[in-house]
């Protein structure tokens, strides 16, 4: 019998992978490593929503400030 360990992720981790697969994909599909050499960087409606989503999966939605 093999054992494992699996973790249910909650909506905001779900939402959060989704993004990052998106994000993946616009980066390869313009051929790039990162999205800081992208000419949209600052205005790209894509990363503002995956920045969102990682503060959302850190708070679980709640609002507030960070402690790091």
């Amino acid at each position: 019998m093999q054992i494992t360990s699996e973790v249910e992720l909650d909506k905001f981790e779900l939402h959060l992978q989704n993004m990052i697969k998106k994000l993946q994909s616009c980066q390869m599909e313009k051929n790039m490593k990162s999205c800081s050499s992208c000419e949209h960087y600052f205005s790209c409606e894509l990363r503002n929503d995956y920045v969102k989503s990682v503060y959302n999966s850190m708070s679980k939605g709640d609002t507030g400030g960070f402690e790091f």
